[in-house]
């Protein structure tokens, strides 16, 4: 049976909450990134920044050079254990109003999850990849 762990991106672009949110966002245009995990100094999930939570700033005429990722960032993310299945793992997706979904082992940020992760997931499940 295929878990989490199994169709998530493990090499994880991170950032922390103390980064300057223009830094954050320059990284997340730079790589194509529509999302953040947001960790601290022991990798635990404290947060994700998303494309949605940066568009704020559009919005604010005040200069906001000194904000950090932690002002803008969604704090206490849901997050799927590794061990968890794929189905659980969809649950997730479906039902969160997200795209992607960090993955913990023993509470530590080992990996994400998009949708599209997922898609490939199901391929290989259905052995529709060649």
């Amino acid at each position: 049976m295929f878990k989490a762990i199994d169709v998530g991106t493990k090499m994880v672009i991170t950032t922390k909450p103390e980064t300057p949110i223009y830094d954050a966002i320059r990284l997340m245009a730079g790589r194509k990134i529509t999302g953040l995990p947001v960790v601290d100094a022991e990798l635990n999930v404290v947060g994700v920044l998303s494309e949605k939570d940066v568009l704020k700033l559009l919005y604010d005429t005040r200069d906001r050079a000194g904000q950090t990722v932690a002002d803008y960032m969604s704090p206490h993310p849901v997050t799927v254990e590794a061990s968890a299945s794929l189905i659980d793992l969809c649950d997730c997706l479906i039902s969160g109003n997200f795209r992607r979904v960090p993955i913990t082992q023993g509470g530590k940020l080992c990996a994400v999850a998009s949708i599209s992760d997922v898609l490939q997931g199901i391929l290989r499940i259905k052995r529709q990849t060649p």
